[in-house]
């Protein structure tokens, strides 16, 4: 489990599912996912979501995003882990539409990016994002993202973004800063 102020990052769960099948076939959510709405039941969702959960993919670290009160409201991964190269994607979903713009998506992000550093020895990670979802983009530069490209793939144009490694130290370094609160006057 890792806590921020406001939420906490925690490895999935079976009990994440009826949330997760309820995000996935959602047409808004699914469309800002740049996916199509799942069409799968709920029975097969489960079944195939056991199997996930009992045999992970190696180059995938998938977890939930919850409140400090335990209520699931979304989920974070890492993935396309590439060790040669020293990096990973980064994706993030708040699904939860009573938590959209009030922080906690920003939040989850920067903890994700905070706990994949310390553990992994990468010297970036990267994201795409929707050229057409600013919310996400406004996020993810409040995290230290910074664009780096664009791609257009099945239909969907896309905003590349990086963070390296050094610039996550230095906004790192920036925020454990003790900060003036008042300006001393010069004599």
């Amino acid at each position: 489990m890792i806590s921020g102020t406001k939420i906490k990052i925690r490895p999935k769960k079976l009990e994440d599912a009826p949330n997760d099948y309820q995000w996935q076939t959602d047409p808004e959510l699914s469309d800002l996912d740049a996916m199509t709405p799942l069409k799968m039941s709920y029975e097969s969702y489960l079944h195939e979501y056991r199997e996930q959960m009992r045999c992970p993919l190696p180059s995938r670290r998938s977890f939930a995003i919850e409140m400090l009160d335990g209520t699931h409201i979304g989920n974070c991964v890492y993935y396309n882990i590439d060790t040669a190269n020293r990096e990973a994607e980064v994706g993030i979903m708040v699904g939860n539409r009573d938590y959209w713009n009030h922080g906690y998506g920003t939040e989850a992000m920067r903890t994700l990016v905070d706990f994949v550093f310390r553990r992994h020895n990468f010297g970036r990670l990267y994201l795409k994002t929707l050229e057409k979802n600013l919310r996400a983009q406004r996020s993810f530069s409040k995290c230290g993202f910074t664009p780096c490209g664009h791609m257009e793939r099945d239909g969907y144009c896309f905003l590349l973004m990086e963070l390296p490694h050094a610039r996550w130290r230095e906004l790192s370094a920036q925020a454990t800063r003790p900060r003036r609160l008042f300006r001393l006057p010069t004599l």
